[in-house]
């Protein structure tokens, strides 16, 4: 999936330590490989094999080189480089940029960028946040919360009573993801992350209220960020079909990763809120190896054959 150069400095700006050096209007470029690349070897002249298509990164070696040279080969070499329609350039270490990378990042319609940072820190932390960038990504519907370190996604159908619900729960301490829209990505260990919507981050909608900022009444330790989802829990009408043991517990397939799912009826004066925080605590349970449904099946299978056992 690729990526433009307007991404990369929405999200990295602050934590790459990035300032526009040149080619604010070409921001547009897409990275097609989602990776960096030092081009020592293409400014000697090489470009057999160049990765013109990923994140050029000039470093001390690529500066210490340049000077060796005159400045008309140096001018040369440089528009050489940028004659392989590179998407943008990172000077690291705030270096003081050469007035011929100005000059061909103009022509060339290429961004200049420049970071504060070790050159090899920024390609690790550049790293992993190109990785992000790049992982599919989907929009799904459901409020999102973090209920002691369980991720629980609210489902069901509109007016049920999610955000209600979720209300109920940052009330009693625990902490708001995304209210209705939820969006999640598939990490690197087939897990699923998810976080809010720029534009309704903190927010929720309560019915008969309206919108409401989270953080502004409960505090910022009312929300998160971003986590990773733990169980989806349905919540809906009574149909007299639930499951009453948890010996077969159900599952979702999201983005290829099964995901644990809890069906909730709702009914008049059910506390919904307690039972999802002892829904999520169950999970955690499950995760550290506490399958209390299991163990009583268990138990009654064992006293079962032991009394067949007996009269036999």
């Amino acid at each position: 999936m690729a990526i433009t150069v307007q991404q990369l400095w929405d999200e990295g700006a602050e934590r790459l330590s990035l300032s526009i050096v040149a080619g604010e209007n070409y921001l547009n470029n897409s990275l097609l490989e989602i990776a960096m690349n030092r081009p020592g070897l293409a400014l000697t002249g090489f470009f057999q094999y160049f990765a013109n298509q990923r994140l050029q990164i000039f470093g001390l070696a690529e500066f210490t080189y340049l000077k060796s040279l005159s400045t008309t080969e140096k001018d040369a070499r440089l528009r050489a480089l940028f004659e392989q329609k590179i998407p943008c350039v990172v000077i690291t270490r705030n270096r003081k940029t050469p007035k011929g990378i100005l000059e061909l990042a103009e022509k060339f319609k290429v961004p200049v960028l420049r970071t504060s940072m070790v050159t090899m820190n920024f390609v690790n932390e550049c790293t992993v946040l190109l990785k992000k960038l790049s992982a599919p990504r989907k929009r799904i519907q459901g409020t999102m919360m973090e209920v002691m370190g369980i991720g629980v996604l609210l489902r069901g159908d509109p007016g049920i009573g999610k955000s209600e619900t979720a209300l109920s729960l940052i009330e009693r301490g625990y902490c708001l993801v995304s209210d209705d829209v939820t969006e999640i990505r598939r990490t690197s260990r087939d897990r699923i992350l998810c976080w809010a919507n720029e534009v309704t981050r903190y927010h929720m909608e309560i019915r008969g209220l309206g919108i409401i900022h989270v953080p502004s009444l409960f505090g910022v330790s009312a929300i998160r960020r971003e986590t990773e989802l733990d169980v989806v829990i349905d919540l809906k009408k009574p149909s007299g079909n639930e499951d009453r043991t948890g010996v077969h517990p159900d599952t979702i397939t999201m983005m290829d990763v099964e995901i644990p799912c809890i069906t909730l009826p709702v009914r008049s004066g059910r506390d919904m809120a307690n039972i999802v925080e002892v829904a999520a605590l169950n999970q955690k349970l499950k995760e550290l190896g506490h399958d209390a449904a299991k163990e009583l099946d268990d138990k009654i299978i064992e006293r079962l054959t032991k009394g067949r056992v007996r009269h036999g």
